[in-house]
């Protein structure tokens, strides 16, 4: 079942191996190929880096020669390892250019791809999801939580990878060179692994904190930028700074813990680096001025001459100190990308919260299909014939076709929203074809919960739903909800011509068909005053137009559709008296012929409803049409005449 991803309990600031390697397991499935020549690239370039290691062993050693037997033996031997060095450097420098621009185009088609895989995933999430988590905090995942996995995938992965490579390369060429000082070397590594897990380990609790922080504070904040005209309205600007001052804090105290175990943790590394290069030379001078005392215990020396033991030479102490500066180096970098793999992996675990979110369920086997009607027997056709039916597998194997006409009943139907809080008690009720069915009673009687179980936003605990005798259970929602229109108290429009806008309601729909509409929802008239007429583009929400202009596009939206079934949710509630006559009028039009769903506050709109329910608590008290009701002198007619008001 889809729930906050906010609410997970697994323990922060821990490396989880899952997610990691899941991230890894997707790159290689949409990058094998380049992914397969970066690791290559990686690989050449961090064993060429080693080389020189080796190279300074053998040009030492070339020079303690030339002050024995002259420079004119060893010149030339000497150039020749400078030389071998700069081409392995010019090889290394090519794999690193080759790397760069492969991870450039990884890095941005992997983000491209998870934020396809979020949003196709989204697409299918139940509308339960979407009341159960903040939009801030949601778009938290496609800004904050991606940016996370950029720094991993461009820099942290490769850069481990690297210096793994390089790690394990360099105490193989130690081990070979000198045992003996290998120890001191291994005594620094337990040293920083230690560090590493106890001041990274608390930097990447923190970091992990901070990123969850963040998403509450964007939640917070797109939460108040919405809502910006009743904070202003209600003088609410202090309480509302207060309240983002906590969530700021908290975000401030995350963030400053996380960098100042993250700032410290670099100059430790650094500075046990350091001791461990002097140690090395320490203990590399002791044992050449021991004068035989103490041995290097060699690797390379029992390969040569069958004995571990032989003399340190200075070539090989020069040689070390290098690789212990670039062992140590190689160490800190490894440690320090710890951090930002942490941070990473507590992104992309939010990611894939998202995209592991439990899809909307959907089992339904009834489809809708266009029809022709000969002599009173449907078939079903390809073309837009303008008769719908639904197509109701059989247990036989054949298809039986039913007509969508619009007949729409609920039976005992119970629901909650949680468990624990039941909001509608054995509601029945029927709509047949053309029937104007009107919901009235007070804010959470249960009235837009109804609408919202016809179309399938929730589903029914309890009870059945019929549409044209079929169970909506075993609709297909998609099926389903083409063959609803509904108009919203909430009106949403969307970035594009008011054209577009309508058009959303049927994406195949002609211009005809839209100016149709807008004619028919009485929006034509000021439509066609706007700057560019139908072409006018709308953006923030359609924010250069009026609240009852943008309703007025809604219904418009809703109309050309054609559905058999409307569902007008508060649909006049935001437009002014005036203009509610006009649109009334064009709504009376829209409804001949259609079995249509309304909820109202205003009881005006409501009287020539064939039945008005009025609910209480998710009871229905009283049913009847608008004369009925006023004879029986009950709640309905109260409230019709004023002796008590709608809360």
């Amino acid at each position: 079942m889809a729930g906050p991803v906010r609410g997970s309990t697994a323990r922060v600031g821990t490396f989880k191996k899952d997610v990691f390697f899941r991230i890894i397991r997707l790159l290689f499935h949409d990058y094998p190929v380049k992914l397969s020549l970066v690791l290559l690239c990686i690989i050449i370039s961090a064993l060429v880096g080693i080389a020189p290691a080796t190279y300074i062993k053998t040009i030492t050693a070339y020079i303690v020669e030339g002050l024995d037997s002259g420079w004119a033996v060893v010149l030339p031997k000497i150039l020749k390892a400078l030389t071998t060095m700069i081409c392995l450097y010019v090889v290394g420098l090519a794999c690193n250019g080759i790397q760069a621009q492969l991870m450039a185009h990884v890095t941005q088609g992997f983000l491209h791809n998870m934020r396809t895989r979020m949003f196709a995933g989204m697409q299918k999430l139940p509308i339960r999801y979407f009341d159960q988590n903040t939009r801030g905090d949601i778009m938290s995942h496609y800004t904050n939580d991606i940016d996370t996995l950029r720094q991993l995938v461009s820099q942290s992965v490769p850069n481990l990878v690297s210096s793994g490579i390089t790690v394990i390369g360099l105490l193989c060429v130690m081990f070979y060179n000198s045992i003996s000082l290998m120890f001191v070397v291994i005594a620094g590594l337990v040293v920083m692994t230690v560090v590493t897990k106890r001041i990274g380990g608390q930097s990447g609790k923190y970091f992990v904190k901070q990123q969850k922080s963040l998403g509450k504070t964007e939640g917070y904040i797109e939460e108040m930028m919405n809502g910006q005209k009743v904070v202003k309205v209600f003088c609410h600007e202090e309480a509302a700074e207060k309240a983002f001052d906590v969530l700021n804090e908290q975000l401030y105290e995350d963030g400053r813990n996380a960098h100042r175990f993250a700032n410290i943790f670099g100059p430790i590394m650094m500075n046990i680096g350091n001791f461990l290069y002097v140690l090395t030379a320490t203990v590399g001078g002791l044992i050449i001025t021991s004068n035989g005392l103490l041995q290097n215990i060699s690797l390379e020396n029992l390969i040569r001459t069958g004995s571990f033991l032989a003399p340190l030479a200075i070539p090989v102490v020069t040689a070390y100190l290098g690789m212990c500066k670039q062992f140590t180096a190689n160490v800190n970098q490894v440690s320090q990308q710890m951090n930002a793999v942490v941070m990473a992996i507590a992104g992309a675990e939010r990611v894939f919260s998202l995209i592991d979110q439990q899809p909307e369920e959907d089992a339904g086997t009834v489809t809708l299909v266009n029809c022709r009607e000969n002599n009173g027997e449907l078939r079903e056709c390809s073309e837009h014939s303008g008769i719908w039916a639904w197509k109701v597998p059989q247990a036989d194997g054949s298809c039986k076709l039913v007509k969508l006409s619009g007949d729409v009943r609920l039976n005992e139907v119970d629901f909650a929203y949680v468990p624990e809080k039941q909001v509608l008690y054995d509601i029945s009720l029927y709509a047949k074809p053309g029937q104007k069915v009107a919901f009235v009673g007070a804010t959470g009687a249960g009235k837009t919960t109804i609408t919202n179980l016809i179309n399938r936003f929730y589903d029914i605990a309890d009870g059945k739903v019929r549409y044209d005798g079929v169970n909506i259970n075993n609709i297909r929602k998609a099926d389903l909800r083409k063959s609803l229109g509904i108009v919203l108290q909430e009106v949403n429009l969307f970035t594009g011509t008011v054209m577009e806008n309508i058009r959303y309601g049927k994406l195949d729909a002609a211009d005809e068909e839209c100016i149709r509409a807008a004619k028919l929802a009485n929006a034509h008239d000021f439509i066609i005053r706007l700057p560019d007429g139908y072409q006018t583009m709308l953006t923030a929400n359609g924010a250069n137009l009026s609240q009852g202009q943008r309703q007025l596009l809604s219904i418009a939206r809703a109309a050309v559709a054609d559905p058999p079934v409307m569902i007008l949710d508060e649909a006049t509630s935001s437009i002014d008296t005036r203009t509610e006559l006009l649109v009334q009028r064009g709504m009376d039009a829209l409804m001949q012929g259609r079995t249509v769903f309304v909820i109202a506050h205003r009881l005006s709109t409501v009287q020539n409803s064939d039945a008005i329910m009025v609910l209480d608590h998710g009871h229905i008290i009283e049913r009847g049409n608008h004369d009925d009701l006023i004879a029986q002198k009950g709640t309905y007619y109260q409230l019709y005449t004023g002796a008590f008001e709608l809360e």
